[in-house]
């Protein structure tokens, strides 16, 4: 939660939203976080998210956690009243910010080169799947397409090294990825406005954004290596399970201390990192001897003692309730209507807690009147 007698970073900037499930929601509830004024267009139905589970008080809380410290006006962009409102709020606005499918906006009339004509100091940025050119840039896409589709799911698949089928998507990667990399451009483009002055378009693809998060495999593709790759995978415990990664050298070395068998600083097949790479089947062996005659506490706290890279495996409740979450403030609770639960604060912090949740939700068309008033 943000520190109210403190002006956060982005107070004073206007943002209109046309946004809706989640890559485009979660780049402006960042962008709120930081203290803009975010207004949600939705239609009369809502934002799709509104009705998704879990529901608290007749409240969907994932779309609070997309959602809080926005306005919300409903509009029907198809008509031409909508649409001119639509235009008005434009006039006045930083930054837009949309997620149709390529050309959706434009034959709404509310692309980048409609309302930049009226504001030219706009920065007008574009969220879809493959981009907003190119011949799948029609094409319909959501996360669990474009993990298909990049080559994550793949690498995925071969990382574990059974023949087995591409993992489940249940956690949407390509979206928050893609929400971030927005973000972070259309700051850059509001300090580009700043410097040099003019607005910009940004088009972003969570295409392009999964092939960045896939930095090994996009080197490796394109020059093929007989290297092993090093995967850090789950060593057994005596009640679960802990992932341990000694990186470097002394990493290594500190795990063969704290595991009482210094004699493996010196074995020939561990001394370098790329003697241990080639060898590294046999190191997970040998670290599965140790844990697995203790808890995954216990490997836990002697390994992390010891400078080692060591974590159990934990439940995201577990790590939310956390002692670590909770010293670094991490949950905010929601302080209006849709209370009862918590939503993270943005993974970044200010020193003077200028930045962070706005602890409401909008309501469908909750501001409506507020901001036609303006126009």
């Amino acid at each position: 939660m943000t520190n109210s007698a403190v002006k956060a970073p982005m107070t004073g900037l206007k943002v209109l939203d046309f946004t809706s499930m989640l890559a485009g929601p979660y780049c402006t509830r960042l962008l709120a976080d930081c203290g803009a004024e975010v207004i949600k267009v939705e239609p009369a139905s809502g934002d799709a998210v509104r009705h998704f589970p879990p529901i608290i008080n007749g409240n969907s809380s994932y779309f609070a956690q997309l959602n809080c410290g926005k306005k919300s006006i409903v509009l029907d962009l198809a008509t031409d009243e909508g649409k001119s409102v639509a235009l008005d709020l434009a006039k006045d606005a930083d930054v837009v910010v949309e997620n149709f499918r390529p050309g959706v906006i434009a034959r709404l009339g509310l692309d980048y080169e409609t309302l930049s004509a009226s504001n030219p100091e706009l920065v007008y940025c574009s969220i879809s799947g493959f981009g907003q050119t190119g011949p799948k840039s029609q094409d319909p896409a959501y996360a669990p397409i474009v993990h298909a589709a990049s080559g994550f799911d793949q690498a995925q698949m071969d990382i574990q090294g059974d023949g087995s089928e591409p993992n489940k998507c249940g956690i949407f990667t390509a979206d928050i990825l893609a929400a971030t990399y927005a973000f972070g451009a259309i700051q850059t483009a509001l300090l580009g406005r700043l410097r040099n002055g003019g607005g910009q378009f940004i088009d972003v693809a969570l295409m392009d954004s999964m092939i960045n998060l896939l930095v090994y495999d996009t080197q490796v593709a394109q020059n093929p290596t007989e290297t092993p790759r090093t995967v850090y995978a789950a060593s057994p415990a005596s009640d679960g399970f802990v992932i341990i990664a000694p990186v470097s050298q002394k990493n290594f070395q500190q795990m063969a201390d704290a595991m009482d068998h210094p004699e493996w600083k010196t074995d020939p097949r561990f001394q370098e990192v790329k003697a241990r790479r080639e060898n590294w089947g046999e190191v997970t062996a040998l670290m599965a001897t140790w844990t697995m005659e203790r808890t995954a506490a216990q490997c836990e706290e002697i390994l992390s003692s010891a400078g080692v890279p060591c974590s159990r495996y934990r439940t995201v409740a577990e790590t939310i309730s956390g002692p670590q979450s909770v010293a670094r403030g991490l949950m905010a609770q929601l302080s209006d209507a849709d209370g009862g639960f918590q939503v993270p604060n943005p993974p970044f912090k200010f020193a003077d807690d200028s930045v962070g949740v706005v602890p409401t939700t909008p309501g469908l068309g909750e501001h409506s009147q507020e901001i036609l008033q303006r126009i």
